[in-house]
């Protein structure tokens, strides 16, 4: 049986894989592993919870509430909030731990639950391994007034917001920012704390009705607000993803300006502020390479790990860095949150055009993005990606082509037989040539019989 727990929770079609049973028993299963210290104790746990707006998220929200409680622990009900809001306010109430009812960046048949340990930290591996054990052994069942009780987080966004505006370094009066919320989990936070600081702010995609969640808005589809930045003669545009862990952003000239941009940005300027731990910013190995070009440059090295915010997280604690992130929009102030934070990330970008005088458009050319293309190659044995000889002497071929101002990346997809060929080079024709020729090598060199 495949793990049920994926990169990020457990995600699935809701209603499908992700049905109101199996929520009140990840539930259950989660108070007995999180809650353990207290409940051997003899005391009731504490969870948060807080959920996007997907219609789906409201039955199950009813369901991991009703396992929650049933198994004794009290629950603290944040409403719709963004993901990183409610990790946040796991750490603010010093809850024992927390749920976050999402499926991101997915469309609305979709969604997701997601656990965070006490202090809003991300569970490890063990810990979603013994919730899945869990699942199979006896449920907690207190009587009485053992149980545990639901409350309305009353307060939630707004000790959000105040967190938020805590970690301003500049206000933001007389910037025009567009907003586009996808229709999500930050419709209501987002303008709200942009608006307090002093921002002229315009929203997009920001009148959820439980369906239209991505669709066709937020930082997954960037059309709309291109046309509203240039449209409404704005400085720059925000734009998030359903859970708002995300934030990508378009210049003033209708130019969008990815993760990577925003890390070399807000990189540099900690860097010159002292606020840089070690000079170190934690990137994966999909960062374009004008990333680590222009890091280099400024006296910055690069913490390179796997695909994944979760590894980021955890070379960024680890070393106790100040700042990682994914070229997706993914960004983490160590300081200041424990998962990506879409909004913080939006509000720190503003506060740099504010503070330097410069537009979006001059900052962001710190950074050169070099030519990149991506290549699926399907129907291959991805597990012999790093063991055929002739692949790897087509690889390093592809590389002494491509010398200093070039990279390629070979890398299995997770959950596809599938090979992701990437290749970067200083001109968009050279990247094409060569990513051709090597996905050609991989089919001939890994097919399957």
């Amino acid at each position: 049986m495949s793990r049920l727990f994926g990169t990020d929770g457990v995600r699935g079609l809701a209603n499908g894989l992700l049905t109101a049973e199996l929520a009140l028993e990840l539930a259950q299963a989660a108070a007995a592993v999180l809650g353990h210290d207290k409940i051997s104790d003899g005391r009731r746990p504490t969870a948060v919870i807080a959920r996007d707006p997907r219609a789906s998220g409201e039955f199950i929200a009813a369901a991991v509430e009703a396992g929650l409680a049933s198994s004794g622990v009290d629950v603290y009900d944040a409403g719709v909030l963004p993901t990183p809001a409610a990790a946040y306010l796991i750490a603010d109430l010093n809850a024992d731990f927390g749920v976050m009812i999402s499926a991101s960046h997915n469309p609305a048949p979709d969604n997701g639950i997601k656990f965070f340990a006490r202090g809003g930290q991300k569970l490890a591996d063990d810990a979603e391994d013994a919730i899945e054990a869990q699942l199979s052994k006896d449920k907690l069942r207190p009587l009485a007034g053992d149980v545990g009780r639901i409350s309305r987080f009353a307060d939630a966004e707004d000790r959000y917001i105040v967190h938020l505006l805590s970690t301003m370094p500049a206000r933001l009066d007389g910037l025009k920012i567009v907003i586009d919320c996808a229709n999500g989990a930050a419709s209501g936070c987002s303008p709200q704390v942009f608006k307090d600081a002093g921002a002229d702010v315009i929203v997009i995609g920001a009148e959820p009705d439980g369906l239209n969640i991505n669709d066709g808005v937020g930082s997954t589809h960037m059309d709309q607000l291109k046309k509203a930045v240039v449209g409404h003669g704005a400085d720059m545009g925000v734009a998030h993803d359903g859970d708002a862990d995300r934030c990508l952003a378009i210049d003033h000239e209708g130019n969008e300006v990815d993760g990577d941009q925003i890390m070399a940005i807000l990189a540099m300027a900690l860097h010159a502020a002292g606020g840089l731990k070690d000079n170190v910013l934690v990137a994966t190995v999909m960062s374009n390479l004008g990333l680590k070009l222009a890091m280099s440059a400024a006296g910055i090295r690069i913490e390179e790990t796997a695909v994944g915010d979760r590894y980021v997280l955890e070379a960024m604690r680890k070393g106790g860095y100040s700042l990682g992130g994914e070229q997706s929009g993914h960004v983490i102030f160590n300081e200041y949150a424990t998962t990506g934070d879409g909004v913080l990330t939006g509000l720190q970008l503003a506060a740099q055009v504010a503070a330097t005088g410069k537009t979006l458009a001059e900052l962001a050319t710190q950074m050169t993005k070099m030519p990149q293309v991506l290549i699926n190659v399907s129907d291959v044995d991805k597990s012999k990606v790093t063991l055929h000889d002739g692949l790897r002497s087509a690889v390093l071929a592809a590389e002494e082509q491509l010398g200093a101002t070039g990279r390629v990346l070979l890398r299995p997809s997770g959950t596809e037989p599938l090979v992701r060929v990437m290749v970067e080079a200083a001109d968009l024709s050279t990247a094409e040539t060569v990513a051709n020729d090597l996905a050609g090598a991989v089919q001939t060199h890994l097919a399957l019989t």
